[in-house]
């Protein structure tokens, strides 16, 4: 085939579809279910830590750290945000302002949370992904006052903003705590806790 200099670019928009197609076949072909169950179906066989200790290693690691992402979505739309949190009688709080994130919120309740390590290579990983449940927490409430107080941030300051903070609730469903160092115990790297 002879390609002119004012063909070229359909020539090569025919290429691009050409190999979008077969990128599509083989998205058609790949097994989604059989790779997303992959940890499940790992953890009959894995070394499990005593529940006790397990959540208290997880405890321990959310509490070594401040910040993670915090993952929603509804339909069409997903937002991961980065962003401080406190941890509290097991559950997770956020101060929020506001963002996109209640966009997601709206609509489904259901969130992500992900706290890791800086990566320094395969034998040195340490990360937590949380599932839970969302809700907002009424302005000056007790709950939001306690955290309030947790958090040093004195009554008089906040009801000077605006608009008081939204707070954010998050009550765990499962953790999976992945920490490459759990091997020295003769565990599984990784474990999977359901509350």
């Amino acid at each position: 085939m002879i390609v002119y200099a004012d063909d070229s670019t359909e020539y090569f928009n025919i290429i691009k579809i050409k190999k979008c197609m077969e990128i599509m076949e083989m998205t058609d072909l790949f097994d989604y279910d059989t790779v997303a169950n992959f940890w499940i179906n790992k953890e009959d066989q894995s070394k499990k830590m005593d529940r006790d200790k397990l959540f208290d290693r997880i405890s321990r690691f959310i509490d070594s750290h401040n910040t993670c992402t915090l993952g929603t979505a509804s339909e069409g739309h997903v937002r991961c945000t980065p962003i401080e949190y406190n941890f509290v009688d097991s559950k997770l709080y956020f101060f929020s302002e506001g963002g996109l994130k209640f966009r997601g919120l709206k609509n489904n309740k259901h969130v992500g949370v992900a706290i890791y390590e800086n990566y320094n290579g395969f034998g040195n990983l340490k990360s937590l992904q949380i599932e839970g449940i969302a809700n907002l927490i009424e302005p000056f409430s007790d709950e939001y006052l306690k955290l309030m107080e947790h958090k040093k941030i004195p009554l008089e300051v906040m009801k000077k903003l605006p608009h008081p903070m939204n707070l954010i609730r998050v009550v765990p469903q499962s953790f999976d705590y992945l920490d490459s160092d759990l091997k020295k115990e003769d565990l599984s790297s990784r474990q999977h806790y359901d509350v």
